[in-house]
């Protein structure tokens, strides 16, 4: 079974994802928190395999429950957004967050994500990363990393990555390098081990920090 604790500031939000989840056979909502603070209490109490993370809350935003609870080891995070709050989205990210998904997500987009990061995978939604980057990168004034990083990558393995930051499934990179999925995997594995990054949420923002991606190229 998936453990999953859901964490909104609006009561009705979260009897809706509690349905949703609960009429899962692998899935059960193991607990419900309407703050931040409370998130961080109960992935430490329960040890939920994934943490479902609304942004703007009181007491204590879901950017910040995000890093405490990564940062413990505990649980995956995937955190929910809307478009007016990208900056809080991509904060989250880069404190740890396996995915992000827009709270309209249909219901069937949504356990597939969450089956994704309880497997260890992360959510990268395309056309959800362009806006979000596009608007992190015009408020930023461009790159943030010295692109010197990617130097430690070969050629193959930097071509991958961009196709990883584009959203691509391994599936999809394969079938588009003319490799085997098993290799693109390893490449992938490569890719993260060598920039350290912890999975491919991180690659994209890398990508899009560096300025091997940018917005207009998905």
């Amino acid at each position: 079974m998936i453990r999953v604790v859901v964490v909104d500031d609006q009561e009705l939000m979260r009897v809706g994802f509690r349905m949703v989840l609960g009429a899962q056979d692998d899935m059960e909502v193991v607990g419900e928190a309407g703050n931040g603070q409370v998130a961080i209490e109960l992935a430490e109490q329960l040890r939920p395999d994934v943490v479902l993370m609304d942004v703007r809350m009181p007491v204590l935003d879901g950017v910040e429950a995000t890093k405490a609870i990564t940062a413990a080891g505990t649980s995956k995070v995937l955190v929910m957004t809307t478009f007016d709050l990208d900056e809080y989205a991509l904060s989250a990210l880069r404190s740890g967050a396996s995915g992000f998904l827009l709270k309209d997500t249909p219901p069937a987009h949504l356990v597939s994500a969450l089956r994704s990061v309880a497997s260890g995978d992360a959510v990268v939604s395309p056309s959800v990363t362009r806006r979000l980057l596009d608007r992190f990168l015009g408020q930023s004034g461009g790159e943030l990393r010295d692109a010197k990083v990617l130097d430690a990558l070969t050629d193959r393995e930097r071509e991958v990555l961009v196709l990883v930051a584009q959203g691509m499934s391994n599936t999809e990179i394969a079938r588009k390098l003319f490799l085997s999925e098993a290799t693109v995997k390893t490449h992938v594995g490569r890719v993260l081990s060598k920039l350290d990054l912890r999975d491919r949420v991180q690659a994209v923002v890398l990508s899009y920090e560096t300025g091997l991606v940018r917005p207009g190229d998905l």
